[in-house]
């Protein structure tokens, strides 16, 4: 049930999106426009059997083509235990490739969930869900108060709870951890991705110059960052400006002195 879900917010995205863009500024129609990234969901990858994450990415894949994605992401199997590997990399990559190039399903339609009767009424429970999130953030002051009231870290800290109490009373299968185990319960010989230390050095040493480079046009831009932020005024632009000669540490650190730095409440 979870992959379907998933799928039908693949729809949902682009018009609570919409919806949401009318109501909070008065968008017009072309800043309704909604482009569509997917990503597989991590949250579904499993240690226990873990090529069995092969087939649980190939159906999300299949899902998010069926709702029309414009672009797709597929996670590697391996992930419950290391950065992806190449190996892993690759067949994730070709699970995409098969689906798109070798199966000839998407050919010449993705949006074969449209009319579905049964996806239509999950679209709506869906929607329902997500209008009264925005509904509830709002009546707490909007997302920097709901923040400030741990709303959001709360609801992802009830919604994981009840996932993991779900697998545990057996109440969501999850095929070789709950349903159909063999009983091994021994860690596969997972090759672990590492970064060797050349080229942690490397980087390191790219930075290095990178700073020592723009150390002069850095302090201007950075010094212009805090301005605006003193202001209250749009920093975004002024952004893409610093990004250019700043490292992330040097605007995060800037802007730290400025606004200060958030902690959450224990």
């Amino acid at each position: 049930m979870s992959c379907v879900v998933n799928s039908t917010m693949s729809v949902r995205k682009r018009r609570d999106g919409s919806i949401g863009k009318i109501v909070s500024f008065c968008a017009g129609p072309k800043a309704q426009l909604f482009k569509l990234h997917t990503q597989t969901s991590g949250r579904s990858l499993i240690a226990a059997e873990f090529k069995n994450n092969l087939t649980r990415t190939a159906a999300e894949l299949v899902l998010a083509y069926m709702n029309a994605t414009n672009s797709c992401h597929s996670n590697s199997a391996d992930e419950p235990f290391t950065t992806p590997s190449e190996e892993w990399i690759r067949l994730a990559a070709h699970g995409q490739a098969i689906l798109l190039e070798e199966s000839g399903i998407f050919k010449h339609t993705m949006n074969m969930l449209s009319g579905s009767p049964g996806m239509k009424a999950v679209e709506r429970a869906v929607e329902t869900a997500i209008l009264d999130e925005f509904r509830e953030i709002e009546r707490l002051g909007g997302v920097l108060a709901a923040v400030e009231e741990r709303y959001q870290r709360s609801q992802i800290q009830n919604a994981a709870h009840r996932y993991e109490q779900q697998i545990y009373d057996g109440t969501r299968p999850i095929i070789g951890l709950n349903r159909y185990r063999d009983g091994d319960d021994e860690i596969p010989n997972v090759k672990l991705a590492r970064t060797p230390r050349s080229k942690q050095q490397l980087q390191v040493d790219r930075l290095a110059k990178f700073k020592k480079k723009n150390a002069e046009k850095a302090k201007r831009a950075l010094d212009k960052l805090a301005e605006v932020v003193e202001r209250g005024e749009n920093f975004f632009p002024t952004l893409l400006e610093a990004v250019e000669v700043c490292s992330l540490g040097q605007i995060t650190g800037r802007l730290q002195e400025v606004v200060g730095r958030f902690r959450p409440m224990v």
